[in-house]
């Protein structure tokens, strides 16, 4: 009995392991996604800000303020807005803004 659930709480230990390494390159995925198709436009590919959005007063990621808030004040302005950007709340799961987050500091590294 003992070898059994040994067994058996290894095999669950490898698939947890297992599908946790599989799912990370998707939410990767995901995030980039959609950064691409709601944050770009004004932040540009690498977070530096478009032409566009900086004349909207989008900043830039790498910028000493933006990498001085925290995570929870940067979901926070992806949640309300902030300025002309308009809030993801409605629009985004909770999870798809703090894949978000994760994306944008991953941008100025």
């Amino acid at each position: 009995m003992k070898l059994f659930s040994l067994k058996t709480a290894l095999v669950a230990l490898l698939a947890c392991g297992l599908i946790a390494a599989c799912a990370s390159p998707a939410f990767a995925d995901d995030a980039a996604a959609t950064y691409k198709t709601k944050c770009a436009m004004c932040h540009g590919a690498d977070g530096k800000g478009s032409a566009t959005g900086t004349k909207m007063g989008a900043r830039d990621f790498g910028s000493a303020e933006v990498k001085a808030e925290s995570d929870a004040q940067l979901t926070d302005v992806i949640t309300k807005g902030k300025g002309k950007m308009p809030p993801y709340g409605g629009k985004l799961k909770d999870t798809e803004i703090k894949d978000l987050v994760t994306y944008i500091r991953s941008l100025v590294k």
